[in-house]
C-alpha cells in the first residue's frame, strides 16, 4: 500500500488539468507540462480532486507505480504554479562562470573553457558564482543542476568545485607538519 498514492491531489485555482487517455496535460500560470502515465494505475479527475486507483492492489510493481504516479502529479502541479530553483555555489580561485545567450560558460581549472548547452524551458543567472537555475519541471532542473556540479564537484580538502547552496562538504584535516 503506497502511503503517498492514497492521499488525493487537490488543484490549485487556476489550474488546468486534462486527461486524454494515458496522457496528463497540466496548464498553469507558469506554463505548460504533459506526461504519459502508462500502467496499472487509473487516474480519476473530479472536479479539483485528483485520485490514484491501482487496477490490482497487492503487486510490488502496480504499489510502486501508485506513490510514483502520484508524486509525479503533485510535482507537475506545484511546478506550473511555483516553479523550481537550485542554487549552485562554485568554489576555488580563478574559478568563474557566466551565462550568454543559451550557453553557460565556466572556467573551472582546465586547460580549456567548459561550455554547456541551457535546455529549453530553464533559466540560469550566474552572479559572482553563484548559479541559479530555475524552471517548471522539477526533473529538468534537478538533471541539469547534477549535469553542471558534475563537472567539478566538490573536493574534501579546499571545498574547492561546484556544491549546492544547502550542501554541507565534510572536509578533511590533510597532511600534518612534523
Amino acid at each position: 500500500m503506497s502511503r503517498v498514492g492514497k492521499q488525493t491531489i487537490i488543484i490549485p485555482a487556476g489550474t488546468e488539468v486534462n486527461q486524454n487517455g494515458t496522457e496528463i496535460t497540466i496548464k498553469g500560470p507558469k506554463g505548460t507540462l504533459v506526461r504519459s502515465f502508462p500502467g496499472q494505475i487509473d487516474i480519476k479527475i473530479e472536479g479539483t480532486n485528483i485520485t490514484f486507483i491501482p487496477q490490482k492492489e497487492g503487486d510490488k510493481k502496480v504499489n510502486a507505480l501508485w506513490g510514483t504516479y502520484a508524486s509525479h502529479v503533485k510535482n507537475m502541479i506545484i511546478g506550473v504554479n511555483e516553479g523550481y530553483t537550485k542554487k549552485l555555489i562554485l568554489e576555488g580561485v580563478g574559478f568563474k562562470s557566466d551565462v550568454s545567450g543559451d550557453t553557460l560558460n565556466l572556467a573551472l581549472g582546465f586547460s580549456h573553457p567548459v561550455k554547456i548547452e541551457i535546455p529549453k524551458g530553464l533559466t540560469v543567472t550566474a552572479e559572482k558564482n553563484n548559479i541559479t537555475v530555475s524552471g517548471i519541471d522539477k526533473e529538468q532542473v534537478g538533471h541539469f543542476t547534477a549535469f553542471v556540479r558534475a563537472h567539478k564537484k566538490p573536493e574534501p580538502y579546499k571545498g574547492k568545485g561546484f556544491r549546492y547552496s544547502d550542501e554541507v562538504i565534510r572536509r578533511k584535516q590533510g597532511k600534518k607538519a612534523a
